[in-house]
């Protein structure tokens, strides 16, 4: 689990700092924030599943 947190923000970061050169709209912004929307949702997933433990 922790190592997945830490991927959450290295990849918030990148995401952050492309926007600095990059649109909002821009295709690698829109991909790397489909990615970071997968891995948040498989970290919430892991939360539910500790939680019914």
């Amino acid at each position: 689990m922790e190592e997945l947190i830490k991927k959450i923000e290295e990849v918030r970061q990148a995401m952050y700092k492309l926007l600095e050169e990059k649109d909002i709209l821009d295709p690698e912004v829109v991909a790397l924030s489909q990615f970071l929307d997968d891995i948040l949702n498989e970290y919430n997933n892991l939360l539910k599943k500790s939680y019914k433990e």
